[in-house]
């Protein structure tokens, strides 16, 4: 860190200072924007990026007027409970109860203030939610999320510069945040002072030293995240003395086409289909979700593969462009019986029409699943069958500094870090203490656009308030 004394002279001035341009931090800087301040961004990547790109847009949200629009009964008492149910305890459950109670109108204000495109999504619920509360762009993709947030910072001419990475906090001899330096090898270096700064550098999955360190598990794991997630907050928020909570917490994807490298939804499992170890077995409940499913699949020594049908391809691929593109280019082999489908995974015939024929009679219900597996969407699987070879990966970590109720860094004592406020993966999470179980489908986003939305908000007024006090 960078104490003021120490810093000679400033080469810039914003009331907040928004370090990273992924969805949480745009979302920070137009939050912080309307609520009166003057605004800067600094990304260190040369373009938008981030998981919130990544993504399929999904933002989950109780008790929007998109839900009561649809006859949904749904509210943040009912999120929150949903949100533990699969979460288990942890250390941020107050931030649980926070974005659960302030997902409607962030939701609202994306779409009425900010010009950004959102939909409920009727078609499907994903893992961990009680009712349909997730909000999405129609065509299901982050990057369109993206672009909407924006062409909403281009209106409003908050800055934003690329290419120009915080290497540093500066403080004052009473600890507080006052600024950052900026700048890199392809930068000059600048000092630029902030009334407040907020932290949306996303998580540390690209970090394999502290993956090694706080997640030891997928320390070797392929990683699918984004670039540049490589844990700065972390590495800040210690030299500060900050308290950082449910480190061990990730999320995983166990759907990771091979060898295109694209994210197989979903959705494909949750309507029947079913996924199998190099035997041509099945290993565990596949309705547990992407992210606890690639704890199972990570204990396989060969390859997986999902198995689902004709009509699941053609229905998903109509209302998921990303999954429509993995089947064009050859993502999803059609095969007309079980001998193809073993035929093209290499596992013995017998062994698949054994494991196809027992999940059908469980979907049926004539017998109980020896997994657990309850939900079966369109229920049995029919000719032709359609495979796809998948591999699990790590997506992005979900521990981080711990904030309070408005996204205040706060120390190993529990007192905020005066100044400083993180979102998204700088933050920790509400996915569970540790492991890939903990993950309701939408947690990063609601933790990424969830906080950037009250760091923004709570960062301006700190700011303005300290700036009122300064010129008495």
């Amino acid at each position: 860190m960078t104490d003021e004394a120490a810093a000679e002279g400033w080469d810039g001035f914003a009331d907040v200072l928004v370090i990273g341009a992924g969805g949480c931090g745009l979302v920070a800087a137009l939050a912080a924007a309307e609520a009166g301040a003057d605004v800067a961004v600094v990304e260190k990547l040369e373009r938008l990026a981030g998981n919130t790109m990544l993504s399929s847009g999904s933002i989950p949200a109780a008790g929007t007027r998109f839900q009561k629009a649809a006859g949904i009964d749904d509210d943040p008492g009912r999120f929150a409970a949903d949100l533990r149910r699969v979460s288990g305890a942890h250390e941020a459950e107050h931030l649980t109860d926070r974005l659960a109670e302030v997902s409607a109108e962030m939701v609202e204000w994306l779409v009425d203030a900010m010009g950004v495109d959102l939909r409920l999504i009727t078609e499907y619920r994903h893992v961990g939610h009680s009712v349909n509360r997730l909000h999405a762009p129609p065509s299901r993709r982050g990057s369109d999320l993206m672009s909407g947030l924006w062409r909403a910072v281009e209106t409003r001419g908050i800055p934003v510069a690329f290419a120009s990475p915080a290497v540093e906090l500066v403080t004052s001899q009473d600890g507080a945040v006052i600024g950052a330096v900026t700048g890199g090898a392809r930068s000059d270096m600048s000092r630029i002072r902030a009334g407040a700064v907020v932290l949306a550098t996303n998580g540390f999955g690209g970090n394999r030293e502290l993956l090694r360190r706080f997640c030891p598990e997928v320390a070797p794991v392929s990683y699918f995240g984004a670039l540049g997630s490589e844990g700065e907050a972390v590495l800040w928020g210690e030299r500060l003395g900050a308290r950082l909570a449910n480190m061990g917490a990730y999320q995983a994807h166990a759907g990771i086409a091979q060898p295109h490298g694209a994210l197989v939804t979903w959705t494909v499992i949750e309507k029947g289909g079913v996924i199998v170890n190099e035997s041509g077995q099945r290993f565990a409940d596949e309705t547990v979700g992407y992210s606890a499913f690639a704890a199972h699949a990570l204990r396989q020594k060969g390859p997986i593969y999902a198995i689902y049908d004709a009509r699941i391809r053609d229905a998903t691929a109509a209302g998921q462009e990303e999954f429509a593109d993995l089947c064009k280019h050859g993502g999803c082999s059609e095969a007309a019986d079980i001998a193809a489908v073993a035929a093209l995974c290499g596992f013995d015939a017998k062994s698949g029409h054994d494991t196809i024929a027992r999940a059908g009679q469980a979907a049926r219900g004539a017998i109980a699943d020896p997994f657990g597996r309850t939900a079966w969407g369109l229920g049995p699987l029919e000719p032709p069958y359609v495979v796809t070879r998948i591999a699990p990966a790590l997506f992005h970590t979900q521990g981080g500094l711990a904030v309070d109720r408005d996204a205040r860094v706060l120390r190993s004592d529990n007192r905020p870090i005066q100044g400083l406020y993180a979102g998204g993966g700088a933050a920790a999470g509400i996915s569970g203490a540790r492991g890939s179980l903990g993950y309701s489908s939408g947690n990063g986003l609601l933790a990424a656009l969830g906080l950037g939305f009250i760091a923004g908000r709570a960062a301006a007024a700190h700011a303005i308030a300290r700036a009122h006090k300064a010129a008495e």
